[in-house]
């Protein structure tokens, strides 16, 4: 039997959020190649524009690049909607400001649904998450409640509170999954997108090795060949 359950997909429309280009890739992509295919609207926003993360190239430079790579990768899956709130990457602060911009974003697209990945202190054993992971997961969750409060931050558009859930991708604490058998191609495609990024990285990563050990990990426990897992936290 599955430890994982079966991520609910009776909704419509979804609005993923991440602090950085090549976040939503590193595994959520192939779930979301699946629901656009199946007629589901999804739109991302980032709050950075991943301009810290290269160490050879000026933050202006790569900050450009990587948005061109990011407007690719959102293509491949099929996503048309792609946003920026310009925080600083590397530095995003938990805290009102953020949770306004987040509020705002949730507002506008007015999602049934909430996606991010692993806000968590860890990715699993010994390991540290980024800075940035953390702070934008915890206002999420804070965001998609205070969207629905007309009484907080009203000038940040019309209160939205149909928010079902929030899903966070790639967290030590899953607890539900979706097949991605037929669509992990176009996940691998879609990080592929991010070659700069992925050059400069000082170990070498191959999106279709990555992505699929572990799909294939998470598809053993859920039942399938491959799937992405979640952690759903309801706001």
């Amino acid at each position: 039997m599955s430890d994982l359950l079966a991520l609910p997909e009776d909704w419509s429309s979804a609005l993923a959020v991440v602090a950085h280009p090549d976040d939503m890739e590193y595994g959520a992509a192939s779930a979301v190649a699946k629901w656009t295919s199946s007629g589901k609207r999804v739109a991302y926003v980032l709050v950075t524009r991943g301009e810290a993360g290269i160490a050879t190239m000026a933050p202006n430079e790569v900050a450009t690049l990587r948005a061109v790579e990011q407007r690719r990768s959102c293509d491949v899956v099929g996503v048309e909607s792609l946003e920026y709130l310009e925080h600083a990457d590397g530095l995003v602060v938990e805290g009102l400001d953020l949770r306004r911009d987040l509020a705002a974003a949730i507002r506008r697209h007015r999602p049934d649904v909430v996606i991010s990945i692993n806000h968590r202190e860890s990715w699993g054993g010994p390991s540290w998450n980024h800075a940035d992971h953390r702070a934008v997961g915890r206002s999420l969750l804070d965001a998609t409640r205070d969207a629905g409060n007309r009484w907080l931050f009203p000038d940040a558009g019309e209160p939205w509170n149909g928010v079902r859930f929030v899903a966070f991708s790639g967290s030590p604490q899953s607890t539900h999954a979706v097949d991605v058998t037929d669509f992990i191609e176009l996940g691998i495609a879609s990080l592929a997108c991010h070659e700069l990024y992925l050059d400069a990285l000082d170990e070498p990563t191959d999106p279709g090795t990555f992505l699929r050990e572990g799909a294939r990990s998470f598809g053993e426990r859920f039942g399938c060949e491959y799937a992405t897992a979640f952690e759903i936290i309801s706001p």
